[in-house]
């Protein structure tokens, strides 16, 4: 740990860059979240409607 430590203060090119990454990502993943839910909530009503048509058309198996 002391060794990374003083390799980090004599070449600054060796410093972690992860923490920002991991914001990065973060931000993506509530962005890729908030157009999920917003298509959910646009096309909801839409794909209950289909989904229930097609449920109708499926017959119940036979015992």
């Amino acid at each position: 740990m002391l060794i990374r430590l003083v390799q980090t203060l004599v070449n600054p090119e060796l410093r972690d860059d992860e923490g920002a990454t991991a914001v990065e990502y973060g931000l993506m993943v509530a962005l890729i979240a908030v157009v999920i839910i917003g298509a959910v909530i646009l096309l909801g009503d839409n794909l209950s409607g289909m989904f229930s048509g097609v449920a109708d058309q499926v017959q119940a198996p036979n015992p």
